[in-house]
């Protein structure tokens, strides 16, 4: 018995030294910004230092002032690339300005920053003020979505119009939280989180991709190294688990809370949607007076990607009523 104990022991420790040995295996080190910015900046990148000490990667394309102007705010663990395909179709009309915010692609922040909805709305406004953008459209993609309405509420003086594009910020239930990649609920638990902050996370990458696409064809090699790289950028990992591990405590969106903003409003949002269903964008909707309703069919998570001529056509038409032929759009011209 003393044998089969001391072996058991034995191979109990093994396995142990293998589990150890493999999780150093699959540590990946942080990844200098200046690498990364020879890999993804792009011509119009540029930086901006705003208060608190972030600096600030942005593009401002298209056309020049005075024409007007759209501003774009990604979602989690995004960055203001996933805006490409509606800049490409929309800046021979639009002045067309994207950001990355901190803890996401280009964008640096201080050590000991704490990311949060609420910080991010207070950061656009930063970037606006510093920047000088007086009067803009803003619209944000799930995460981005969330901080879009957030600031129409607290600085509606600032905007001709609100689009939200699969927007988050509703209450979700349990079955809608099932349906998220595995990813997202792996850093909800703070132990897990932990244990993946350093780990390679490219197959997880990839599954989350697939998830937020209803086509999982469009995924690329290219683009889930993008992801994953960007991720690593020196203190990402830890906003972005942070920002996960803070779901929870939102200020989320009601009717009440919404009621206010009478802004001129588009909503967009992906018929298949795993992440955030489109019974929200029709709460937006029923929330917010006289908005309007997309919904585009046999699309996921971000219809600016996988619909870019769908959803950018819809912006463009949206924008050019609400300017009243301010900007006339290039295809009705045609």
């Amino acid at each position: 018995m003393g044998r089969l104990l001391t072996g058991l022991l034995t191979l109990i420790g093994l396995i142990a030294l293998i589990a150890v040995g493999g999780y150093f295996a699959l540590r990946r080190p942080d990844l200098p910004f200046a690498t990364l910015a020879a890999r993804y900046e792009s011509s119009a990148s540029r930086y901006i230092d705003l208060p608190g000490g972030v600096h600030l990667h942005y593009r401002d394309e298209g056309v020049a002032a005075p024409a007007p102007t759209l501003l774009l705010i990604h979602g989690y663990a995004a960055s203001l690339q996933t805006w490409e395909p509606w800049v490409a179709r929309l800046s021979e009309d639009y002045r067309v300005v994207s950001i990355d915010l901190p803890g996401h692609g280009l964008t640096s922040a201080p050590a000991g920053y704490q990311p949060s909805i609420e910080g991010y709305r207070d950061l656009v406004e930063e970037f606006a003020s510093v920047y000088g953008l007086e009067r803009f459209a803003i619209a944000g993609n799930s995460m981005g979505g969330n901080i879009a309405w957030e600031y129409a509420l607290a600085h509606p003086e600032r905007l001709d119009a609100l689009i939200l594009v699969d927007a988050s910020g509703w209450p979700e239930t349990e079955a809608e939280q099932g349906t998220q990649p595995i990813i997202f609920n792996l850093l909800r638990n703070r132990t897990t989180a932990a244990l993946l902050r350093d780990l390679d996370t490219t197959r997880l990458t990839r599954q989350g991709l697939e998830t937020a696409f209803a086509d999982p064809a469009l995924i690329t090699d290219a683009m889930v190294a993008q992801y994953r790289d960007l991720s690593r950028a020196h203190g990402h990992r830890d906003i972005l688990m942070q920002l996960m591990l803070g779901g929870s405590a939102r200020n989320f969106a009601t009717s009440e809370r919404l009621a206010p903003i009478s802004l001129p409003t588009l909503i967009i949002h992906g018929g298949q949607d795993k992440l955030v269903p489109a019974r929200h964008a029709h709460l937006f909707n029923d929330a917010i007076q006289g908005s309007e309703l997309l919904t585009l069919e046999n699309v996921g998570h971000a219809p600016q990607e996988e619909a870019a001529d769908e959803s950018a056509t819809s912006v463009g038409e949206f924008l050019y009523r609400k300017h009243e032929g301010s900007a006339l759009p290039s295809a009705a011209a045609e």
